[in-house]
């Protein structure tokens, strides 16, 4: 398998380094906007080499996979679906435009390729999936998160939130999935998959809580419906690289690939 990696931030390098030490990935292609960065990647492994653009050996390549920004995600699955070559999304928020949505999925159909996402860095996904199946009558995603992995957010300082003034557990934001992952996009697009999977993005709640005493990114799921209730809470650690990101967001990415590698489907 050839695949492309398009952006060499976190989790496209421990992608990148993952897919390196895969006996069935024999080419891996790193693109990033800083082409230092990439080249940077390339050093560090044996497999891969540095291209400017998808397009440049989109032909040679079995799977692309974004990793780089939402506005990035749109371009990247309009041309890897295009030309019908199968994708892994993990700025998932390139979805909330339901007619950009619609279309791709639409033309991955036509074209026979494959729209991968992965879980990311909230558990439960498989219960909300199964519920989906029967009636489903809510779903809310509650976030938790310290000052840090919440600063330089334009919401906040449009509001006059001082992230690293609120002295006590506090809910900075309420609304839907919708209005949230345009508003973090850095930051819940978990709250993305959670509405493809179940009632969508209108109808999902979301809701970001700032604690200053936080130690993980903590994500609740809570759903109700035919299936009974679920509450299912996962306490992340953040990424080393970028508290921002949850380490376990990158880790289900490198799992998702090695899924997809060996046609391994446990637990679908």
């Amino acid at each position: 398998m050839r695949i492309t990696i398009v952006g060499c931030g976190v989790i496209g390098s421990k992608l990148a380094i993952a897919a390196d030490a895969m006996d069935d990935v024999k080419r891996i292609y790193l693109v990033d906007i800083k082409k230092g960065k990439a080249e940077a990647l390339e050093k560090k492994l044996n497999k891969a080499i540095v291209v400017n653009s998808v397009e440049e050996e989109l032909y040679h390549c079995d799977l692309v996979i974004e990793a780089a920004s939402q506005e990035a995600a749109r371009e990247i699955m309009s041309k890897s679906v295009g030309r019908g070559v199968d994708i892994m999304v993990m700025s998932v928020g390139a979805l909330v435009d339901d007619e950009f949505r619609d279309l791709m999925f639409e033309r991955a159909r036509n074209n026979g390729c494959r729209i991968y996402i992965p879980s990311g860095a909230v558990c439960g996904t498989d219960g909300l999936r199964a519920a989906h199946v029967d009636e489903l009558e809510s779903v809310e995603l509650i976030t938790t998160k310290g000052p840090k992995s919440l600063a330089h957010i334009a919401f906040f300082e449009e509001k006059g939130i001082d992230v690293d003034k609120i002295e006590e557990k506090t809910i900075v934001y309420t609304g839907t999935a919708r209005e949230a992952v345009a508003l973090f996009p850095k930051n819940v697009n978990v709250a993305a998959t959670v509405s493809l999977l179940g009632i969508g993005f209108d109808k999902t709640v979301v809701k970001v809580v700032l604690d200053p005493k936080a130690k993980s990114n903590h994500h609740e799921l809570r759903l109700k419906g035919a299936f009974g209730e679920m509450a299912c809470n996962t306490f992340n650690v953040p990424s080393p690289d970028n508290p921002k990101t949850s380490h376990l967001a990158s880790l289900s990415a490198i799992s998702a690939l090695k899924r997809i590698v060996r046609n391994e489907w446990i637990g679908i």
